[in-house]
């Protein structure tokens, strides 16, 4: 790999800003994060800006997107066409796939754990493209999903979801993308993967926002965009997916399986509390983000400028 001297020394400072090393008043005051919608909100129109999240529309998924165009702290841009994020793949259409052939993917990251390929099906890929299994745990959360809904109880779902139940399990979900060494082993070589391919390449889970907005945030981060900004794209799923998730949850009421629907909503969508809960983890185990990603996910200065090289332009 050549790198220019004036680019090392860009992705150096960029590397200490990514890692923590250099104090906050040295660093670039941040863009504002914008607010999540509620679950129930109307789905922005699709924006494909350079100043903003760059959402593919598809029939057979709902929160694909481009993870380039996002402004770094130097200014300069993370490149489109590289890195992609999505939820399931496994109903996608013919039409969506035309499309997704388009992105010129060489490959496709499954963070599914084995049960939710099973119940949602493999991916549906162009041919020529199969996907790369790289499970990544959720905790029990998609079982604690189908036990809930599939008993049909109003009673057991209360007493499995109400009174905050719900969103402690999305906070262990979350502490357990630090504390698992599977889960930081597989988080490591996706970006490894990302820094070291020459080719587009997409990753998803099933609802395309906390294994891979987890693993975005980490990517944005890394390559020097502001954690506010990385922050505003990962809430950006709650945006994509509300109108998907309010019509699961009227289904479900119609169909007699929820008397209350709103009891997964904190299972639906992502919170900034849910992302903290990660980074308090990687300070108490690691000493902070720097610690996380240098002894939790194994990462040197030389990968991070890998990534920077690849990503930022």
């Amino acid at each position: 790999m050549r790198i220019s001297r004036t680019r090392t020394a860009t992705g150096l400072a960029i590397s200490a800003l990514a890692l923590g090393t250099l104090p906050a008043w040295a660093a670039p005051a941040e863009p504002v994060a914008p607010t999540a919608p509620t679950a129930l909100a109307a789905p922005a129109a699709p924006r494909h800006t350079s100043d903003t999240v760059r959402h593919i529309p598809l029939q057979g998924a709902v929160n694909v997107r481009d993870v380039g165009g996002h402004r770094t702290y130097d200014g300069e841009r993370v490149r489109h066409g590289r890195v992609f994020r999505a939820d399931a793949l496994s109903d996608l259409t013919d039409a969506d796939l035309d499309r997704v052939a388009g992105l010129g993917l060489k490959k496709v990251i499954d963070f599914r754990v084995p049960a939710e390929v099973q119940y949602d099906g493999p991916d549906r890929l162009p041919a020529g493209l199969s996907p790369t299994a790289r499970p990544i745990t959720d905790n029990g959360l998609f079982t604690q999903l189908i036990t809930a809904i599939g008993s049909r109880d109003p009673v057991r779902q209360e007493e499995m979801l109400g009174n905050g139940k719900a969103a402690a399990f999305m906070h262990g979900v979350y502490r357990t993308f630090v504390s698992d060494s599977a889960n930081r082993a597989r988080f490591a070589a996706t970006l490894r993967d990302i820094a070291d391919s020459r080719s587009p390449l997409l990753y998803h889970c099933t609802a395309g926002k906390d294994r891979t907005g987890w693993t975005t945030y980490l990517l944005l981060r890394l390559v020097g965009v502001p954690g506010r900004t990385a922050l505003g794209d990962y809430l950006a799923s709650n945006t994509y997916r509300a109108a998907h998730d309010a019509t699961l949850r009227e289904q479900l009421k119609q169909g007699g399986l929820m008397q209350n629907p709103d009891l997964i909503i904190p299972l639906q969508e992502v919170r900034t509390e849910y992302l903290d809960t990660a980074l308090d983890e990687a300070t108490q185990r690691y000493g902070g983000f720097q610690g996380y990603l240098t002894k939790g996910l194994g990462l040197d200065a030389r990968t991070i400028l890998k990534l920077r090289d690849r990503m930022v332009g």
